[in-house]
């Protein structure tokens, strides 16, 4: 590769919508040899695919193969990775998704896209304590009136379909059904070594959504008190039992 061209115009032409060979890029010969650059380009591409497809696997399997690689392409075309990590890259493929007009007839498939991010995420994400449900009456009254600190590996996905369902039935080798076609909110978490997806109960969304959101627990629980069924004990409890809070307590 000549001096001639930079790495952000060598990066711009392997990704770029249309494959032209840049100029600067040449053989040991000094020519220009547009089928080998061409196959050079593809490989990236293929790689980048592949890199969507092991990531996003149950929104593959939703799509076909066939449909999944035509859009990850089309998302790769715009989007350059962020971190040389392969396995991270497609952070803002669950939105590209959301927008994708192929796509629209399954209105599900983009928040299935953001759980399995989330689910990458969360396995990545750092390593801490989770708080003991059991704690959380020392825990509580300094905690009250203040965000309250989240587990690293923390996600919480709302979706007007159900999303953790949908997830689950087609993560495993034989797809099963779908209990109920109804909202879902989906907290991911890896409080030890595996990650966890759970579907929370409908009563408990508002409340969970607030904490992830900034709010303290006094104005999480008054915005679902809304919802006759809320019980901020029961709530709380429950989530906490689930590993989403950081322990303060441990050393």
């Amino acid at each position: 590769m000549s001096a001639a061209i930079t790495v952000n115009d060598f990066a711009a032409a392997l990704l770029g919508p249309v494959a032209t060979t840049p100029k600067g890029v040449t053989t040991a010969r000094g020519r220009s040899d547009a089928a080998r650059f061409a196959v050079y380009r593809n490989n990236v591409f293929v790689a980048l695919v592949d890199a969507l497809a092991a990531r996003f696997p149950v929104t593959l399997r939703l799509t076909g193969e066939a449909f999944f690689r035509a859009m990850a392409r089309a998302f790769a075309a715009d989007h350059r990775p962020e971190s040389p990590i392969l396995a991270r890259y497609g952070d803002r493929f669950p939105d590209f998704v959301e927008g994708f007009p192929p796509a629209a007839g399954v209105p599900y498939l983009a928040d299935v896209a953001r759980l399995e991010a989330a689910w990458t995420d969360a396995y990545h994400a750092a390593d801490a304590p989770a708080l003991p449900a059991e704690r959380l009456g020392d825990w509580l009254p300094a905690t009250l009136t203040r965000p309250v600190d989240l587990h690293p590996s923390a996600h919480l996905i709302r979706s007007s379909h159900p999303v953790g369902s949908i997830w689950a039935a087609h993560a495993e080798a034989e797809v099963g059904p779908i209990p109920s076609w109804t909202a879902e909110t989906v907290l991911i978490v890896r409080p030890d070594a595996d990650v966890q997806v759970h579907r929370l109960p409908v009563a408990d969304s508002v409340f969970a959504a607030a904490l992830f959101a900034g709010r303290t627990l006094a104005d999480a629980a008054e915005d679902a008190s809304a919802d006759p069924a809320f019980d901020f004990g029961r709530a709380l409890v429950g989530i906490a039992r689930l590993g989403a809070f950081i322990d303060p307590f441990s050393e």
